[in-house]
């Protein structure tokens, strides 16, 4: 009987594990942020490559859930905070969200009552098999990546409090 619980034991383990890692956003701090094109929420197209020169939070999130839509208002308090700033090192800070969703019209409505006041909105309707989240790896949300002016990855999953500390020690 020790045995059987033993061996189970170690299957537990070696699941949790595996799922840990498969859940892991796809790139890390260093690497630069892979590069896309996308219609916004409004129509127009958008590229990540318009925002070279500034800091670029890419916010993964969805309507649907509650710990994306728990975290917006630190989201908007960064946005306030830091859009239209100078940097010592860039010349702005944008958010963009990637909303993971299937109806586009929830995504507005909560878009609304969050007050995601910034202009860089996209939805991805296929959820978790829409292409910027495939090549961003996004297997659960929220996922954030903060985006240095020169395109490379500088923090993957932090915190709105940290994400406040990068920022601050850089503005001018």
């Amino acid at each position: 009987m020790n045995k059987i619980l033993n061996i189970l034991l170690v299957l537990l383990v070696i699941g949790y594990a595996v799922y840990y890692f498969y859940k892991q956003p796809k790139y890390i701090n260093g690497e630069i942020a892979p590069p896309f094109t996308a219609q916004m929420i409004d129509g127009s197209e958008f590229s990540l490559s318009d925002l070279k020169g500034k800091y670029v939070l890419l916010d993964f999130w969805g309507s649907w859930c509650g710990p994306c839509r728990q975290e917006n208002p630190n989201i908007v308090k960064l946005f306030d905070k830091f859009n239209g700033k100078t940097f010592t090192d860039a010349s702005g800070f944008e958010v963009v969200s990637v909303a993971i969703e299937k109806d586009e019209n929830r995504m507005k409505s909560a878009i609304l009552n969050d007050n995601l006041k910034w202009k860089y909105h996209i939805p991805q309707l296929d959820r978790f098999n829409s292409p910027i989240v495939i090549q961003y790896g996004v297997k659960e949300i929220p996922t954030k990546y903060l985006i240095n002016p020169d395109g490379y990855i500088m923090g993957v999953n932090q915190s709105p409090t940290e994400i406040e500390r990068l920022l601050s020690e850089r503005v001018k």
